[in-house]
């Protein structure tokens, strides 16, 4: 039987309806989408911190289920209820993270699944290293959305492991799996829409005998590709055909130095062109914008790549497609059969050293860090106008080209397809944790992470006296009921209340105190039995610290 999934949710991760439209919202969005459609589980869990925000996921995935399934909420407060889906998704790398929290409860409770985006951030590299020393085991995968990530995150790995064997006399290895599945896109959604095409084309003033070249995707030279490239392309392809080109640049800006870059090099760089922009996060462009092109370009040379979705939605809309011989393009679109790879190019391995260790000390942040290393990797501009003439010239093999994208986005990339293949990942994690043996069991007596352990124990040594079962606790003579109010009333008294028993909960433990008389800390545990331990010495702590009651000595104290 198919594992069921709990599935990390928070707002940023899965919408798409922002201002700061990012791919791997896209993507995360289109998982949930996929899941709700065609995972076979009956039952999906939803774990976030609040219930409104259980009720904003319920929301969201609602319309898109076909059968119906029973969503329930995991709150971020009790970990220990993944157990009941089986498997805890979080669509980032997260899982060393997750693996060290899951330790101090059952590690074989349940098995963690994330997932790779960009993997060039420091904090997305630290995600990945801490694989190594995290006590993750082999029912948990981490997916690789393409071998070009896959291919990186095994090189860190050993660099990290090779770099550990030098310091700590030992190469670690992490049992985590690292599959390869791709993302995936709604097939039906990208069907050709004629009425669409005449409408946008002549909203935008195209004529239906023009060709029309599209790029989707954040409009932002340094993060994702340099305009200028295929601008300098588009200029030669216009010049040999005879037929009006026009360029549909679907996306949003950063900001508005950004905007002029971009037109500006437009203007200088393919004068010969009719240059739209458009903005790519309205719903109507981003459903049907596809079907106003002929042909589709993305000349990805960014490290922060690592699959690149559009090229995939083009395929599905029917388009072919002109991109960068570069990472998960590489393996989405075959040269020549679904459109035309254009070489890459870049400095060779060393000359970026100097980089690295400026953005390692942060004396790079992030986005220069990348955009130095993208403007030393170059497209082959030559290339990619050969490729576009070629398309522009030979409607046929634009046809051609375009129904074999549209067949392989269908067969290997459709979220039918790839839930699938999720699902049965999740199944082998399932029956790898009934099988396999823990690696690195807790230890009786030692904290489940050696850096965070009780501070209660780490710090034992710091008090007088701690509360055990035979310490005696009686009413202080200073206790009143306007003491406990007056407590309760503000903020600085009363902070952490919710992880103690309820006010009046701590009235009637006072009262019963005083009525009976000293009560050793194990009788007192009998009056709550149905209360989580920890809870009941949180509380019997605050009263102390407020000294509405007061620790009695026995005779073997004294």
């Amino acid at each position: 039987m198919t594992p069921s999934v709990a599935v990390l949710y928070k707002r940023d991760g899965y919408d798409t309806g922002s201002k700061r439209l990012m791919g791997r919202q896209a993507a995360g969005e289109g998982f949930l989408q996929g899941l709700m459609r065609y995972g076979t589980a009956s039952t999906i869990y939803c774990y976030a911190a609040q219930q409104p925000e259980f009720a904003e996921f319920c929301a969201r995935v609602q319309p898109w289920m076909r059968q119906p399934k029973d969503l329930k909420w995991i709150p971020e407060s009790n970990p220990p209820q993944l157990a009941q889906a089986g498997i805890f998704y979080r669509p980032d790398a997260g899982v060393a993270d997750l693996a060290w929290q899951r330790r101090y409860f059952d590690q074989r409770g349940y098995s963690l699944c994330g997932l790779t985006h960009t993997i060039a951030s420091k904090g997305a590299l630290q995600m990945i290293g801490d694989l190594l020393t995290a006590p993750v085991q082999p029912w948990d995968a981490l997916i690789c959305t393409s071998e070009a990530v896959k291919t990186a995150v095994d090189s860190l790995l050993n660099h990290w492991a090779d770099y550990l064997a030098d310091r700590l006399g030992a190469r670690p290895t992490t049992p985590v799996q690292l599959p390869v599945i791709p993302l995936g896109v709604d097939c039906e959604r990208f069907q050709r829409n004629p009425e669409a095409r005449d409408r946008l084309r002549h909203q935008l003033g195209i004529a239906s005998e023009d060709l029309v070249v599209l790029y989707v995707g954040r409009l932002i030279f340094y993060a994702k590709a340099h305009p200028v490239p295929m601008y300098m392309a588009l200029e030669q392809a216009a010049q040999a055909v005879s037929r009006k080109v026009h360029l549909i640049q679907a996306g949003w800006f950063e900001d508005e130095r950004e905007e002029v870059g971009f037109k500006e090099s437009a203007r200088l760089f393919c004068p010969s062109v009719n240059v739209l922009f458009v903005d790519g996060r309205h719903p109507d462009i981003r459903q049907n914008i596809w079907s106003a092109a002929d042909i589709f370009i993305s000349l990805a040379d960014n490290i922060q790549e690592t699959f690149g979705l559009t090229p995939i939605e083009a395929m599905a809309a029917g388009l072919p497609v002109v991109v960068s011989d570069w990472n998960g393009y590489q393996e989405t679109v075959r040269d020549r059969v679904d459109g035309f790879r254009i070489p890459t190019v870049t400095p060779p391995p060393g000359s970026g050293m100097e980089y690295a260790a400026r953005y390692g000390i942060d004396a790079l942040n992030y986005s220069t860090y990348i955009g130095h290393i993208a403007m030393m990797s170059a497209v082959e501009v030559n290339a990619c106008a050969h490729a576009l003439i070629t398309l522009m010239t030979q409607p046929e093999l634009r046809q051609k080209m375009g129904d074999s994208g549209r067949q392989r986005a269908q067969r290997v990339y459709d979220w039918k397809v790839v839930i699938a293949a999720y699902e049965a990942l999740w199944t082998q994690l399932q029956e790898q944790r009934q099988a396999a043996s823990t690696i690195a069991p807790v230890k009786v007596g030692a904290p489940p992470h050696p850096l965070w352990d009780d501070p209660f124990r780490q710090f034992a040594h710091y008090p007088t006296a701690t509360l055990g079962p035979e310490t005696v606790l009686q009413v202080s003579p200073l206790c009143t009921p306007e003491v406990l109010n007056q407590l309760q009333a503000t903020w600085i008294t009363s902070f952490g209340a919710e992880q103690r028993l309820a006010v009046p909960a701590i009235a009637q433990l006072v009262q019963r105190l005083a009525a009976e008389g000293p009560q050793s800390l194990q009788t007192i545990a009998t009056w709550y039995a149905d209360q989580h331990p920890v809870r009941l010495l949180a509380t019997l702590g605050y009263l102390v610290k407020f000294n509405i009651l007061e620790r009695k000595e026995t005779e073997s104290q004294q």
